[in-house]
């Protein structure tokens, strides 16, 4: 067992790596194995504990989770889904106004239930969901915060990586966190509608000098065929794509299948619909090499999480922050807070990954023995994490959407981040909700158990 020396030493040196700019994985796979040397003495117990935890977690079933969920966002992105769903989100919505913004905001949410990756879709948006923005005339600012904050739903909404990696670290049910972040992904949805509608009314000039100049230019631009492309094969595409959510998500949330089977039916139907798109032999093969560029550094990571995670537990780290945070008086509330500042922290400096496998194997069972539920806990926790998504001056969205227009001219980090202020706020309000109101993440989980159960 540590003490206190022994565990400020450990935490300095896994802080000092992180901030130095050494990769997280490396950084958690140096400090569990001082850790271990650091109780124990000796190299041999150094090697066994390392190469024991490495084993068990590769052969885990559930880390081929991760790679096939990507493989199914990655065939369904890269078919031109994203694209349709603008596009027919955008022709529903012409009464409402600041509609090419709640189109973004909507079809982000959908685009979200098949990828997973807050990053592809900002990308993505960048490109389809802007041009139409800048052609009506909306604010850049308005327009850019608009696409960089919508798309922080990939994180929440399932299957995203975050709730994978918080699903492995805390080895809770990935499907019951899947299913958690639904509820809680469109409520944060409704909230960014709410907020671009009132925005549209009272400040008509930001999206493009008020709704009745931009629908006038809309008809115009429709009347001279600016909408060309039939209804029929929208729908169409719509439909696919939301017929793979629901067989997906629903044959999880049923206990059909599990998360990992899920996965497998999920990329071999997107595959199907990616082969009816038109996509071939070539596209096919960059699909899943550039998944597996992606997660398979993730898989490291989960790996040297994990012996993190094991060596906090082992030499009793998290329970003598956990004997702290008891004996410091704080009420759980005032618990919580201090946790969720503590992300805010971390998501200013590092990515939220990065911040999951810090914080997560010390946070998760302080907050279930001080009451909370764990799905609602992780829900709470994903979206306070998101926020640092948004947050300067690491803010990975918004150098995403930066990147993504590099042609714009004259275009700041700084534009997109003043942008983005307004959602990461309501960001923030939503875990105030979540706190307040933890149902909402567990009443889904809870009424799928009651059915699959009969």
């Amino acid at each position: 067992m540590f003490d206190i020396s022994q565990m400020s030493i450990l935490i300095a040196i896994l802080l000092v790596m992180v901030l130095s700019g050494v990769h997280i994985a490396i950084s958690l796979g140096v400090a569990s194995l001082i850790g271990i040397y650091m109780v124990t003495g000796e190299i041999d117990p150094v090697i066994s504990f390392a190469s024991n935890t490495a084993y068990e977690a590769l052969r885990d079933y559930v880390f081929a989770v991760i790679p096939l969920f990507m493989l199914m966002g990655e065939f369904v992105a890269r078919c031109g889904a994203a694209r349709d769903l603008f596009q027919l989100a955008n022709r529903f919505l012409r009464w409402i106004p600041g509609r090419l913004a709640v189109a973004t905001v909507l079809s982000n949410a959908l685009f979200a239930f098949v990828t997973g990756v807050s990053i592809a879709a900002a990308a993505a948006f960048s490109k389809i969901a802007y041009p139409e923005m800048k052609r009506f005339h909306y604010s850049r600012q308005f327009s850019l915060g608009c696409i960089s904050g919508s798309a922080c739903l990939g994180m929440l909404i399932p299957p995203s990586v975050l709730l994978i990696v918080w699903g492995v670290i805390t080895e809770t049910a990935i499907g019951k966190l899947f299913i958690a972040g639904i509820l809680p992904g469109l409520m944060i949805a409704s909230i960014f509608i709410a907020y671009i509608v009132v925005v549209a009314i009272f400040f008509p000039k930001v999206v493009g000098a008020g709704y009745a100049a931009a629908e006038s230019e809309f008809n115009r631009a429709a009347a001279q065929g600016g909408e060309s492309e039939p209804l029929a094969p929208l729908l169409i595409n719509a439909f696919s794509i939301l017929l793979l959510i629901a067989l997906v998500l629903g044959g999880i949330w049923l206990g059909f299948f599990t998360p990992t089977e899920g996965a497998g039916v999920g990329a071999a139907l997107a595959l199907i619909l990616a082969l009816i798109k038109g996509m071939r032999g070539k596209e096919i093969s960059e699909a899943i090499l550039s998944v597996g560029r992606t997660s398979a550094p993730l898989l490291l990571l989960l790996v040297t999480a994990q012996l993190y995670a094991r060596v906090l537990s082992t030499t009793g780290v998290t329970g003598a922050v956990q004997a702290m945070f008891n004996a410091s008086g704080l009420s759980p509330y005032e618990i919580l807070i201090l946790m969720i500042v503590i992300w805010f922290v971390l998501g200013c400096i590092i990515d939220s990954i990065s911040i999951i496998l810090l914080t997560v194997p010390v946070f998760a069972p302080i907050a279930t023995s001080i009451g909370f539920d764990p799905l609602a806990f992780a829900v709470i926790g994903i979206v306070a994490i998101e926020t640092g998504l948004l947050t300067p001056p690491f803010g990975i969205l918004v150098f995403t959407v930066k990147a993504a227009l590099s042609e714009e001219k004259g275009l700041y980090a700084g534009e997109i981040f003043k942008g983005a202020l307004p959602y990461w706020i309501l960001l923030l309000g939503s875990i105030v909700i979540l706190v307040v109101f933890p149902q909402v993440a567990t009443w889904l989980p809870n009424l799928g158990l009651k059915l699959a159960n009969g």
